[in-house]
């Protein structure tokens, strides 16, 4: 495959997995997540990466090294909440070391966009004592992630490479190189690096702190980390996107960009600092960069402490020198819905009849906590559905409780909690919105659908029987249409068990798009009751004169609507709904 000179439009995200595979990685394991879910997409193409999707972070962490370990250059990409179900094999990989190179990819979401909360990654690489990289740019980011490969196998260490959600969705013309193999390298047998006992972990985290020394050496001479001398009455420190956004708006300004953002390079910032008459740092999310500075004895401004919160937009940058506080908390200014025809849909409007206390999890069902649905009540992390029902179902009533979650979600860490739940005796209702599909992060497969990240069949897994394993008392697969639903909880609730109703009918819209006919609106009939646009689907809503519209292009007659008409104002076209 000759791109010698070839040009791509490639996002971040491209950029990154195109970097990795002309570096000569073999293999890559994530999780779906915005913003890093691409990364993964991305490397499917090259035939020479074994892509995986795995079922958690963990594992997609685990066997990424373990990769490494058996001699090939690897990575791991997920999202920055997904790294944190992934912390308990960083922190001690960093001890262990690695054997070919090892990336660890985590994308960070300034702003929250799909996210359920902010954090700053940079703030881990100091905690698990390991090198970050982060680049300002696609292009840069082709450039940096082969440099991560180099000081990972240079300093037998992973590599933490920061990406956030601008540079991950930013396009830019990148220039194509040539894959360059790199030679596998051997296993040795080696207990004391590979098995982290305590005696053998002491003695890795003496070496570790050498270890920090000599890269923070490396920093400081490498030209990740640049110089810029212009005017000298102003010298901005920064770092990834932020750069960009200097440079636009203080373009006569000195700048120290810091492209290996820990350890720091402690020489080059007194370099810096000694030819500037006042320094300012600018950065998103945590005062990482700035507290160094103070730190070191060196004086500076910071952001005001408002702007910890959100994105950081080149707008603010004047403001963030003057250290004026953040005016407004931009957001959405449209509310996020489910999607027409959502087999979810109908579940929620049970759910809100039924007036039951719902515990939620990570995926597009969290939309049902919105009015005018208003019927999930919490939703904290992956898998924490289940776990927060079965504290609900017992200090509630188990009669009063349902725990809902997705069927990618049940299996990343929904089956773990249910086995908690059902050896310590839990009782209650849990739901398995099974839509075949991983769908918020855009349709990716799962362990349950039977087909791997590069669309080959595989062995697909039994919901049903994982449930009974993990000791259901009761586990059922019924549709999800609201009638269903309602017959459903009224016999289930009140029983002394537990039990899993896997909810599956049709799949999810963006992979089935079939479109059956709207309903037939009889304006005659209806009395205003608005109990249709209760269901909240974008294509039934009301006017400026409170009339009740349906519109027929978005509609996909799922008929959660009709359900919801007493009247006989909406009237179905089809012999069965979606």
């Amino acid at each position: 495959m000759n791109n010698k000179n070839k040009i791509e439009f490639l996002s971040g995200n491209e950029a990154l997995a195109r970097g990795a595979w002309e570096a000569g990685v073999k293999f890559a394991s994530s999780y779906p997540g915005t913003p890093a879910t691409e990364i993964l997409e991305s490397f499917t193409r090259y035939d020479e990466v074994d892509a995986q999707w795995a079922v958690n972070e963990k594992v997609a962490f685990e066997v990424a090294l373990g990769a490494s370990f058996a001699g090939v250059r690897s990575i791991y990409s997920s999202k920055h909440v997904g790294l944190n179900v992934a912390m308990d094999p960083l922190m001690t990989s960093v001890y262990s070391g690695v054997n070919a190179g090892f990336v660890v990819v985590t994308a960070d979401e300034p702003g929250m966009h799909s996210s359920q909360n902010e954090q700053d990654s940079r703030l881990i690489a100091k905690f698990a004592k390991a090198p970050l990289l982060e680049p300002s740019s696609p292009g840069e980011t082709k450039k940096f992630i082969k440099k991560a490969f180099e000081i990972s196998e240079q300093f037998d260490t992973p590599v933490l490479f920061r990406m956030t959600t601008r540079v991950s969705h930013t396009k830019e013309n990148v220039e194509l190189e040539e894959r360059k193999e790199a030679a596998p390298k051997k296993f040795e047998v080696n207990p004391q690096k590979y098995v982290m006992v305590p005696a053998n972990a002491y003695k890795k985290h003496i070496a570790l702190e050498e270890k920090l020394i000599k890269l923070a050496e490396y920093s400081d001479n490498s030209d990740l980390n640049v110089i810029e001398i212009n005017d000298k009455k102003l010298g901005i420190v920064c770092d990834g996107v932020t750069y960009l956004y200097v440079k636009e708006k203080y373009p006569q300004a000195s700048v120290l960009k810091l492209g290996m953002v820990f350890p720091f390079a402690d020489g080059k910032i007194k370099e810096f600092a000694s030819q500037v008459e006042k320094i300012a740092v600018v950065e998103e999310s945590e005062p990482f960069i700035e507290e160094h500075l103070l730190q070191m004895g060196i004086k500076c401004s910071g952001k005001h402490y408002t702007y910890r919160v959100g994105e950081l937009r080149p707008e603010n940058i004047k403001d963030v020198l003057e250290g004026n506080p953040k005016k407004d908390y931009p957001g959405s200014s449209k509310k996020p819905v489910l999607c027409p025809g959502c087999p979810h849909r109908a579940v929620f409007v049970a759910l809100r009849k039924a007036k039951v206390t719902v515990s939620g999890d990570i995926g597009c069902y969290t939309l049902g906590s919105l009015p005018p649905l208003s019927a999930l009540h919490s939703t904290i992390c992956m898998g924490a559905s289940v776990t927060v029902f079965e504290s609900f179902s017992k200090f509630i009533g188990h009669d009063k409780v349902v725990g809902v979650l997705g069927d990618s979600t049940f299996v990343h860490s929904g089956i773990t909690g249910l086995i908690n739940a059902a050896y310590n005796k839990g009782k209650g209702v849990l739901l398995v919105l099974d839509n075949g599909t991983t769908g918020m992060t855009g349709a990716q497969p799962n362990p349950s659908t039977g087909v791997t990240a590069k669309g080959e069949k595989t062995k697909k897994l039994d919901l049903v029987a994982v449930c009974k394993a993990c000791g259901a008392d009761h586990v059922e697969v019924i549709d999800q249409s609201s009638d269903t639903m309602d017959k459903k909880l009224k016999e289930l609730l009140p029983k002394d068990q537990l039990s899993v109703l896997i909810v599956r009918y049709s799949l999810c819209k963006l992979i089935d798009k079939t479109k059956l006919p709207a309903p037939k609106f009889d304006s005659a009939k209806c009395k205003k009751c608005y109990m249709c646009v209760s269901v909240d689907c974008p294509a039934i809503f009301k006017d400026e004169n409170g009339n009740i519209k349906l519109n027929e292009v978005l509609c996909a007659g799922c008929d959660v609507c009709v359900a919801m008409c007493k009247f006989g104002g909406l009237e179905s076209s089809n012999k069965k709904g979606c």
